[in-house]
């Protein structure tokens, strides 16, 4: 007789996902990503800790939007991730009904909207928001294998993390609300 097969499913959404020292995929080495959608699909999240060459400012220009806060026109855009380069993602908070949003939960929010982006250049948007260009995905089952073979750790997400601290800080502050300090796990995989 077969024993009976268990199949756990894992659900990351509003989780980090920490690269481990070993991961030596350039697009993800000492990388936090921000999962904001996982089901059986598959998985989406945006890299926090990636500042990108480019300034909201600049973001705004190309896309024909004023803003006259030298404040928010400062504030860095990210690199999210390796797909759609070309595409705007904006964590948010509080949530907000915005076209091409997703409520990942009652505090946070995600939305692909240029009315939002618009929203925030005119002082009326949200009270707190990252902008990144890209978004990191894994298709079914594929982010689970890459937890199973020890390429990343994983945990709940901190509104704080994201919003507040400097992106040279995330990757360690990620891993320590884990009780983890990467710093000394050494870099090279080892096999028993």
């Amino acid at each position: 007789m077969l024993a009976p097969v268990f199949v756990m499913e894992l659900n990351l959404t509003n989780n980090f996902l920490i690269a481990m020292p070993t991961l030596a995929d350039p697009n993800f080495y000492q990388t936090v990503t921000y999962i904001f959608a996982h089901n059986e699909e598959g998985a989406m999240g945006i890299i926090i800790n990636r500042p990108a060459d480019l300034q909201l400012g600049e973001l705004f220009s190309q896309m024909e939007i004023s803003c006259e806060d030298s404040k928010v026109c400062g504030t860095s855009v990210y690199d999210g991730g390796p797909v759609q380069r070309e595409r705007g993602f904006i964590i948010h908070r509080p949530t907000s009904d915005w076209e091409c949003g997703i409520e990942v939960n009652d505090e946070i929010g995600v939305s692909t909207s240029r009315e939002c982006l618009a929203a925030i250049a005119a002082g009326t948007g949200e009270q707190e928001m990252f902008v990144a260009l890209g978004y990191a995905g894994w298709g079914s089952g594929q982010l689970e294998n890459e937890i199973a073979d020890n390429a990343w750790l994983n945990g709940p997400a901190a509104l704080n993390i994201i919003f507040e601290m400097p992106a040279e800080q995330r990757w360690r502050a990620s891993a320590e609300l884990l009780g983890v300090d990467v710093a000394s796990i050494s870099p090279q995989a080892g096999h028993a």
